[in-house]
């Protein structure tokens, strides 16, 4: 798909206009919507949203207050924003999706699967960030900015103007809202099937021994997998990887290498129970 190939939709969530990127029709899919980080809009996840598009109908929302979807300032935090994304499920008519969540979307998605998880298929977490290693404050801020400097330049062009239109006071209120957020909590409860993907440059994530740890402490229908060489914002540099690992994880086989990408996907765990129950494509 290309930028062109896209529908936009505007929907009514609890009385606000919510825009939604939608991609083509998959009938008899189970659909997979893909939810942003904090301050900006859905648009650079459209590359990992383009590669999965044949693999289920795809959705790509701006969350109340980001991008092109109006919302209050200060901004809404993770949990009501949670009940933005599950509201957008039912103004889309959507009675059960995958979520494939990036950053804030990481811990909005769980927030999400834990208000409804007959509502959510499975969950993706590509760099979930929020919790102790981000905390306090000013340590988060310094991993964020050793983030931007691996991050792929070119993102700029969209990542610039969303935090320019949400504004610094507001994008620093949602940046500590996330740190504050016990996504690791969260995430070790999660009650739906969960694919968590971390990349091996990313300074927000735990170090490799630690995601280790995270690997054999979770539930038995966690995965964790590591992307080498990908930074934060992976749906945008690394959609190859994230992609195979996710079609992997949603057919239940298992995650491997893929020859055809730049960087390697390494498995720390499988996933001891049933991949999500998913209609294929």
């Amino acid at each position: 798909m290309t930028a062109g190939d896209w529908a936009v939709r505007e929907v009514d969530v609890a009385g606000s206009p919510v825009a939604v990127r939608v991609g083509t029709d998959v009938p008899g899919s189970t659909p997979l919507v893909h939810v942003h980080g904090f301050a900006v809009s859905g648009r650079y996840l459209l590359p990992t949203a383009a590669a999965l598009a044949d693999r289920g109908t795809t959705y790509v929302p701006d969350l109340p207050g980001h991008g092109a979807s109006p919302g209050p300032r200060p901004p809404l935090s993770i949990p009501h924003l949670a009940e933005a994304l599950l509201g957008t499920l039912d103004a889309l008519g959507l009675d059960r999706a995958v979520l494939v969540g990036n950053s804030m979307g990481g811990p909005v998605s769980l927030e999400a699967a834990h208000r409804s998880p007959d509502r959510v298929a499975g969950v993706v977490l590509a760099s979930p960030a929020g919790g102790a290693h981000n905390q306090p404050l000013p340590r988060a801020v310094a991993q964020l900015l050793r983030d931007a400097v691996r991050e792929d330049p070119r993102m700029g062009r969209y990542s610039l103007p969303d935090y320019a239109h949400y504004g610094p006071v507001a994008a620093l209120a949602a940046f500590r809202q996330m740190v504050e957020f016990p996504s690791l909590e969260r995430l070790l409860r999660t009650p739906v099937p969960t694919l968590a993907v971390v990349g091996s440059r990313d300074p927000l994530m735990p170090p490799p021994h630690r995601v280790r740890e995270l690997a054999h402490l979770g539930p038995d229908h966690l995965t964790v997998v590591v992307v080498l060489g990908a930074a934060h914002a992976m749906n945008w540099s690394h959609p190859a990887e994230l992609s195979h690992a996710v079609r992997c994880w949603l057919d239940g086989e298992p995650i491997t290498d893929d020859p055809a990408a730049r960087a390697r996907t390494r498995v720390l765990q499988v996933g001891r129970g049933a991949p999500p129950a998913v209609a294929p494509a």
